[in-house]
């Protein structure tokens, strides 16, 4: 191997972490979802995508930047997370896992068909000075955008991780997620937990989607690759493992990223999902998942 080749190497694997953080992000709101409720949101895709177009609005017309229009998109995906499940979801619980299915694919064929109403089928992107910087790490240089969005969510699983083991409204979520009869022996309101807990895996793909329209630009028909990315992550990092949905985000960033620069960059999700299979085939619960007793 040339030392350009192993530098070209080293500059994707970075690149491919750094977008990685996002892709975690993404799949941290899906996998505190079912860790909690065992519900599995087919709208997290679309979800993202509103999130993206939500930002791109906030920038194209009243000159929000994304990294200060993300609390607000956060709070609001938060608020219409905690209503959806509230109203929505809730009755559904416990029902058959095909209700579930149809329930959520239903609320995901609206989301995108109003992105498209709204917005059209055309890609909507952000343009910043700051998507023109870069930083030098040694031979390695850095996008500024990526560096920064990779930060930022490193920063929010952080946060969530605080709310998760020093709250107490965090503590209860757990206890619930662990024994939901427990839960209400001792006096838990169980529903208003899920309905936080889906309002917080909410924030998260919000936040993700603020954070991704900085790095590619945003159409409605990505929607449906997000979920299937979001589930691809959550399954090879272990469904309903914290930790794992961030290394399942780190591993799949990385395998695009050496796959672009090794194969082409259309052949990414090939690889991907290869990297799917083989982690059901040799570890089925995924790399940080419990397995079924």
């Amino acid at each position: 191997m040339t030392s350009d080749f192993l530098l070209a190497l080293a500059q994707a694997v970075t690149k491919g972490l750094l977008t990685g953080m996002v892709y975690g992000l993404m799949a941290l709101g899906l996998s505190v979802i079912f860790g909690v409720m065992r519900v599995v949101n087919f709208a997290h895709g679309e979800m993202m995508v509103v999130g993206m177009y939500l930002t791109w609005m906030g920038f194209e017309y009243l000159q929000i930047s994304p990294v200060l229009s993300l609390p607000l998109i956060a709070a609001l995906f938060f608020g219409a997370g905690y209503l959806l499940q509230r109203g929505l979801i809730s009755p559904f619980i416990g029902r058959p896992e095909h209700q579930q299915f149809l329930l959520l694919l239903a609320v995901a064929i609206l989301l995108v068909n109003g992105c498209l109403a709204i917005a059209g089928p055309d890609s909507r992107g952000v343009q910043m000075d700051s998507q023109f910087d870069s930083y030098e790490l040694g031979p390695l240089v850095l996008d500024a955008v990526r560096l920064h969005a990779a930060l930022i969510a490193v920063a929010i699983a952080l946060l969530l991780w605080l709310f998760f083991t020093r709250t107490r409204t965090g503590k209860s979520i757990r206890a619930a997620a662990d024994s939901n009869m427990g839960a209400l022996v001792v006096g838990l309101d169980v529903r208003r937990l899920y309905a936080v807990a889906f309002g917080v895996g909410a924030a998260c793909v919000g936040a993700a989607g603020a954070l991704m329209i900085t790095i590619i630009p945003v159409t409605p028909f990505l929607a449906a690759e997000y979920t299937l990315l979001a589930f691809v992550i959550v399954i090879v990092g272990g469904l309903g493992s914290m930790t794992g949905a961030l290394l399942g985000g780190l591993l799949i960033g990385v395998s695009e990223a050496v796959a672009g620069l090794l194969v082409q960059p259309s052949l990414k999700s090939m690889v991907s999902f290869g990297l799917l299979i083989l982690v059901l085939l040799l570890r089925p619960q995924g790399l940080l998942g419990k397995s079924n007793p």
